[in-house]
């Protein structure tokens, strides 16, 4: 009735699901870390629009893909993810880079 507990949908997207994604060209990867975290390795490809100054009008027009975000660890993805409410962006990287580097992926940078 008055909207508490009401969430935005989050799917949590796993490094082997990712990485499918972009095999496929289903997939965009926004790194929403800061510029130095982001220079010392990412997601081949990924495109680094920080946190600290996001802005979801600013996303890239990826028609058909799916944008999906990362950071280092899951936090600040899920919270760019709330100011992408209206965007029909709705996915991030569980466990962000961490997770992204234990299962082994690619990283570039």
């Amino acid at each position: 009735m008055f909207g508490f507990g009401k969430r935005a949908k989050r799917r949590d997207v796993t490094p082997e699901e990712l990485q499918s994604m972009i095999q496929r060209g289903q997939a965009c990867v926004v790194d929403v870390r800061e510029p130095a975290e982001f220079a010392d390795g990412h997601v081949p490809g990924a495109i680094n629009l920080p946190l600290s100054r996001f802005d979801a009008a600013r996303l890239p027009d990826t028609d058909p893909c799916n944008v999906v975000l990362i950071c280092a660890g899951g936090i600040r993805s899920a919270q760019a993810l709330r100011q992408c409410a209206d965007t029909g962006v709705d996915a991030h990287l569980a466990g962000g880079m961490r997770a992204w580097m234990k299962a082994g992926m690619p990283v570039e940078g």
